[in-house]
């Protein structure tokens, strides 16, 4: 049996484009100036350590109003619209059938990663389904991945994490995980830096028995 700790946001769903694009209208909506890569930099954050980033940026707002914002926006793509990305339940059926331990660790809210999971027929094939907010960490903190270790029960190194976002992958390859990164058009510019950083590689879920060969 092999563990595998999976990333939400651009690695299981189709989740980016609205992500992406939820985020940067509410920075254009209050007037702040932003750096080209803000969503490569929020992305392993979460929303609360995304909306204190925000507003030392200049969002003028109560971090608690921020949050509410974009869960508002959030939940309704998440529950009835955000789509699994190609090959991936497939590929998760079958990784289950074989007797293989998948969990989920993502920045995302439960309240929009557990009904998108439910709606995909998924949420039960996971062992473990976690937001960062049941670690009080984030994806950017080497310890959050000791920590999902240790309740999944198997060494770090025995572990195999799936991302699309360069930071994560680093920080959990840092940490002693097996790494395989995840296109994402999102961080397509990316994808040789992952390449050489990554223990592997995949375009999608269709290569994912590439790492039977690990």
């Amino acid at each position: 049996m092999k563990s595998y700790l999976f990333d939400f946001d651009g690695t299981l769903v189709d989740s980016m484009p609205t992500y992406a694009s939820m985020m940067l209208e509410i920075l254009r909506e209050n007037g702040v100036a932003h750096e080209p890569d803000i969503i490569k930099i929020t992305t392993p954050l979460g929303y609360r350590k995304t909306a204190e980033l925000f507003a030392s940026m200049g969002l003028n707002k109560p971090v608690e109003e921020i949050v509410a914002v974009m869960n508002e926006r959030a939940v309704h793509a998440y529950a009835h619209h955000v789509p699994a990305k190609a090959h991936v339940i497939d590929a998760l059926r079958r990784m289950k059938a074989r007797g293989d331990d998948l969990n989920v660790l993502t920045a995302s809210p439960h309240m929009m990663l557990d009904p998108c999971l439910r709606r995909l027929g998924i949420y039960d094939l996971f062992t473990h389904v976690w937001s960062c907010e049941d670690f009080a960490m984030t994806k950017a903190d080497p310890v959050i991945y000791h920590a999902a270790a240790a309740r999944i029960g198997r060494a770090v190194e025995d572990i195999w994490f799936l991302d699309d976002n360069p930071g994560a992958d680093a920080t959990a390859k840092a940490a002693g995980m097996r790494v395989c990164g995840v296109y994402d058009a999102s961080s397509a510019e990316y994808a040789q830096e992952m390449k050489r950083m990554c223990d592997a590689y995949i375009e999608d879920f269709s290569q994912i028995d590439v790492l039977d060969r690990y």
